[in-house]
Order: C-alpha cells, then structure tokens, then sequence
C-alpha cells in the first residue's frame, strides 16, 4: 500500500511522531486529541499507539472492526465512532466502539438505547447539533437538545457526555468561533462536560471555545491511502 502523502500534514512535522508531539503540545490540558484513523491502515494507528496516542476515530464500520481485529494485542485502545450512524448498524457499532460522536435524532438515541440495554453496554455519546443551516449534515436543532433539559437521564442507560457540532464549509475563521462558542455555551447550559468539535482545519478556533475533542485525521496522518 502506498503511504500517505503529508499534504496538511506538512506544517506540523515530517514525522508522525513530530506532528504528534506538535499537535499534543498545542492542546491545552483540557482538550484531547481524536487521531481520526478512518482510510489510514492499521499499522499507522500502531504506531501513533506506540507514541501514546490511544484515542481513535473511526466512521466506516467493517474497516474499523478489520482494524480492531488487526490491534487486539493492545487492548487499551479506545474507539470513538464519528460518522453518520446507519439504524441498522446500531447493534455492531455498540459493540465495537464505547463512545459515539454522532447520535443526531431521538429516534437514533431511542434505538440505541433500547440495544445497549439488551446488550448490558453503557456507551458514552455525544448529540450532534447543527448550529447553522447545512444541507450535508444531520443533527439535532439547538432547540430540540435545550427542550432536552435535564431529562437527560431518559436515554439511559447511554451516557450523555456532551455535545458535537460541525461547523459548514465557507464560514470565516471568526463566524466558526463563534459557532464553536455557542456549542460550549449550550453544553454548559446543560451541565455537560464534552464538546467534539474541530477538525484539521478549524480546531484552533474550536480550542479557543472550549473543545474538550478536536477530531483530526490528516493534520496528522497525512491523506488518506485507503479510498472508500
């Protein structure tokens, strides 16, 4: 398999355990790094794990379970699910992954609470929101998470740990800070202690808003070698 082209990663080192260390020293101890491994081979997400690294992201279901199967020898990992949540892969994607980034709909957190019950799992997951009208994505309306409340015990036995939000392409770097503070804001409203949001080419503005996850994939590994 070819390696990856530095491409966005270029600016924050040669190496992976370069952008590692530069990207973890840009992080303030209140936000974690997401290593975003979808499309990246197992082996690289071997290595990141071997930098420290064990926090990984994964949004295609079979290709996360073939890497999960490839790493089993180091069982301290900790898979995040991040992509658009089909209904009928709810079940496997509980089993595999103990967070979810993108629960977007009472009917998905329905569903997903009525399998984790049957299952005995306790997953942990974050409601994405769409702050800004955007056509490509899904998500909760602010409104719908505030009418939420403090019911949030209604979805047990999911754990709610906070909010994830997506900023739409073409926003100034300032219009995406100011959204990014309006996700921690709703989330502190609510008592809620996460907040996923920032990618590779806006989780500068999302640290500065309280991002406790920034999500990135090619800030550090690089493009992407394995296609869809």
């Amino acid at each position: 398999m070819a390696a990856a082209s530095p491409g966005a990663a270029e600016a924050f080192g040669s190496t992976l355990a370069e952008r590692l260390g530069t990207l973890q020293a840009a992080l303030p101890p209140s936000t974690r790094l997401l290593a975003v491994s979808k499309g990246h081979p197992a082996e690289l997400m071997r290595q990141a794990a071997a930098l420290g690294q064990r926090s990984f992201g994964e949004s295609r279901l079979q290709e996360a379970i073939a890497k999960q199967d490839a790493l089993a020898d180091l069982p301290d990992l900790d898979w995040h699910f991040i992509g658009r949540l089909q209904a009928n892969k709810a079940r496997a994607v509980l089993r595999h992954f103990g967070t979810i980034h993108s629960v977007d709909s009472l009917a998905l957190a329905g569903r997903l609470q009525r399998i984790a019950a049957e299952e005995g799992l306790t997953p942990g997951i974050l409601l994405q929101v769409k702050f800004r009208p955007d056509p490509a994505k899904t998500g909760f309306e602010p409104e719908e998470v505030r009418a939420l409340g403090a019911d949030q015990d209604r979805l047990a036995p999911l754990r709610c740990l906070g909010l994830m939000t997506i900023a739409p392409l073409g926003l100034t770097a300032g219009e995406r800070l100011e959204l990014f503070r309006e996700c921690r804001a709703l989330a502190d409203a609510l008592g809620l202690p996460d907040c996923s949001m920032g990618m590779s080419g806006d989780w500068r503005e999302a640290v500065a808003a309280g991002s406790t996850w920034v999500r990135l994939g090619s800030a550090l590994f690089g493009s992407r070698p394995i296609q869809p």
